[in-house]
């Protein structure tokens, strides 16, 4: 799509320390040349803009940007955008993969059956049972429909939601602490800031059920890590549903990631819950499409626009 728009690619790469996401040499040189950059989640600072003037366009293959610096953005006169709605129904079917996973202790069956263990592992049902949604935006409401079909009670917390918004989900909105106290699954869906971060904390899984299942689809720092693991350990918490954890960005958690992953009763996936065939697909699509429409001073579709310093 890209080379059909008359314009040149170059690729370099993005490596991993165990921790953090790293721009290698290769991305590097590439940069130093381009003036646009398609991105996953590589972390982008003041001092990285200021040393590529030329690159004026950066287009982010998710719908989170929370590793970009945006107000440098702004200020250096850079175009930002993302790609809303190409993995919504991945990561919503990650959610509720994740609650019948833990549920049904699918896990520890299958590491069981590969040690020649014998005997019935007796999970818990997803039907009948009250989900609390932590946030109301588009993925959740994609997770609401799909639970519909399980006649599960909807909960949902969100600040800043309507009830008419509500009620086409079909949810109940209730106070964070109700919500906790009455959920027999989470499922968290919110945005990451200053409010949210750490949201899940001693105090908040006090609150919860100890039957109850913690599934976080959303961002590793809205869930105190080493809170959960507590939890977990004490039998506060019945299970937990991981795809993305703290220690993504904080590399002194590695221990608490990896005392986490050795529970039989904690599923963790690599932040995968986007990463589909198709969600990736329609991620990269959008991702070109934004690209082209700005080098080429055309109109960028309103909702992928988190900065355009073309507008006043």
């Amino acid at each position: 799509m890209l080379r059909d728009a008359g314009i040149s690619v170059r690729t370099g790469g993005i490596a991993h320390d165990g921790v953090d996401s790293v721009i290698t040499e290769s991305m590097h040189e590439a940069l130093g040349q381009c003036s646009a950059w398609i991105m996953g989640i590589p972390p982008v600072s003041a001092a990285l803009l200021e040393r590529y003037p030329h690159l004026t366009v950066l287009s982010r293959r998710g719908v989170g940007y929370d590793t970009i610096d945006v107000a440098a953005v702004k200020q250096l006169g850079r175009v930002l955008t993302i790609t809303p709605g190409s993995n919504e129904s991945t990561v919503a079917d990650q959610a509720v993969g994740l609650m019948l996973a833990v549920a049904r202790r699918l896990f520890e069956s299958h590491r069981r059956m590969q040690a020649g263990e014998t005997g019935v592992l007796v999970g818990t049902e997803l039907s009948g049972k009250t989900v609390g949604l932590v946030g109301l935006g588009r993925i959740a409401r994609l997770v609401a429909r799909r639970l519909r079909g399980f006649d599960v009670r909807l909960l949902a917390y969100d600040p800043y939601a309507e009830q008419s918004a509500a009620r086409e989900a079909g949810v109940e909105l209730k106070p964070l602490p109700q919500l906790l106290a009455e959920s027999d699954f989470i499922s968290l869906q919110t945005l990451l800031n200053d409010s949210t971060h750490h949201l899940i904390n001693d105090l908040t899984i006090s609150a919860m059920k100890s039957d109850a299942i913690l599934v976080n689809t959303a961002r590793g720092e809205l869930v105190d890590d080493a809170a959960l693991l507590g939890a977990l350990k004490a039998g506060k918490l019945a299970g937990a549903g991981l795809d993305v954890l703290g220690s993504e960005r904080n590399s002194s958690l590695d221990g608490v990631t990896r005392e986490l992953l050795a529970l039989p009763n904690v599923i963790c996936t690599q932040h995968t819950g986007g990463s589909s065939r198709e969600g990736l697909a329609r991620a990269n699509s959008l991702a070109a499409q934004c690209v082209i429409a700005a080098l080429q001073g055309k109109p960028i579709p309103a909702s992928c626009v988190v900065a355009d310093a073309r507008k006043p």
